[in-house]
């Protein structure tokens, strides 16, 4: 099989929704001395793009994007052990979390997907995330980018702790600040001194490559 077959294999899995293509194409770039790293990108981040392009444009809904996520992941947990460590080490780093108070995670799933399928290495730190735990986790991390989210307008002043706890640390200036969610704004993020507010996921993603440059 040659690898363009691969390639295609892979990304038609993501944009189908269907995991055991996916794993079988990831084995088969394996097997076929395919660069995973070429697998990744030139078939399940493609798939995954053509997903999220469509979910912007409504033309696919929210299952269908989980559906397509859970494909990529089950592809990457075979392709990602085996791309040697140096490929890795200029990896963008990455935590996301929804904000303490908050359990709604559906639009931070899509985020770091997007996140993932960027290239970005992802660090999810789940829901309802204590402020304690963004800020010590961006140090032990060393996070270039925090992420936090939030769907409902009294959860939003998590935001602003846990900005004013890097600051207080000393590792605000080392991170990106970026936040989402329907009640937050690009004048809300201004105010509570975050970097960036997107109103989807792609666009977040793309701003942030750009920013990280």
């Amino acid at each position: 099989m040659s690898k363009e077959d691969i390639l295609n294999g892979l990304s038609e899995a993501v944009v189908m929704g269907k995991p055991d293509q996916s794993k079988l194409f990831a084995q088969k770039a394996i097997d076929e001395k395919v660069n995973p790293l070429d697998a990744i990108n030139g078939g399940l981040v493609k798939g995954m793009s053509v997903v999220g392009d469509r979910y912007a444009a409504r033309e696919v809904y929210l299952p269908q994007v989980l559906m397509s996520a859970n494909t990529m992941y089950a592809g990457l947990d075979i392709l990602l052990p085996m791309i040697p460590t140096e490929d890795l080490a200029d990896k963008k780093r990455v935590i996301i979390g929804v904000v303490e108070g908050d359990v709604h995670d559906i639009g931070k799933n899509i985020v770091k997907t997007m996140m993932t399928a960027g290239g970005l290495e992802v660090n999810d730190l789940g829901r309802d995330v204590p402020t304690d735990t963004f800020i010590s986790t961006a140090e032990s991390y060393k996070s270039d980018v925090v992420a936090m989210s939030t769907l409902m307008t009294p959860t939003m002043d998590a935001m602003k702790d846990v900005i004013d706890g890097l600051v207080e640390s000393g590792y605000r200036g080392n991170t990106k600040v970026v936040i989402g969610g329907p009640p937050t704004s690009p004048d809300f993020a201004a105010e509570i001194g975050a970097d960036h507010r997107d109103a989807n996921a792609q666009d977040s993603v793309a701003w942030l490559k750009e920013a990280l440059l």
